[in-house]
């Protein structure tokens, strides 16, 4: 067994959209079909407003926030809960306090929440 580190000290910081506060760790890839990663929003962070490349689901792990898509409605989220995002569809994320979820993105990605 092997234990590994995610945290935000292992992660690049991303400026892309105009995101502010927000550091990514990549965790794993799957020879570009499949990607995860740790997302960390410090206080008053932002996930600029642009559209994902693939579809994407984004699983709130601590903190809380809102998150808009297509739509352009804000939607509160929080830990133990996930927003999905369709290819191509426009998104942000926006957090008061900070927030870390856990980004997993794939073309083949097949969703059981409800």
């Amino acid at each position: 067994m092997n234990i590994y580190h995610f945290g935000s000290e292992k992660g690049k910081t991303i400026n892309a959209y105009g995101s502010r506060h927000l550091v990514m760790t990549r965790i794993l890839s799957s020879s570009g079909e499949l990607q995860t990663g740790c997302m960390h929003l410090g206080p008053g962070g932002v996930v600029g407003y642009h559209q994902a490349t693939m579809p994407q689901l984004f699983l709130v792990v601590s903190g809380e926030g809102v998150v808009r898509g297509s739509e352009n409605e804000e939607m509160p989220i929080q830990a133990g809960s996930a927003a999905y995002w369709e290819a191509g569809e426009w998104h942000e994320t926006q957090t008061e306090q900070g927030l870390t979820a856990i980004v997993i993105e794939g073309e083949s990605l097949k969703l059981y929440l409800e």
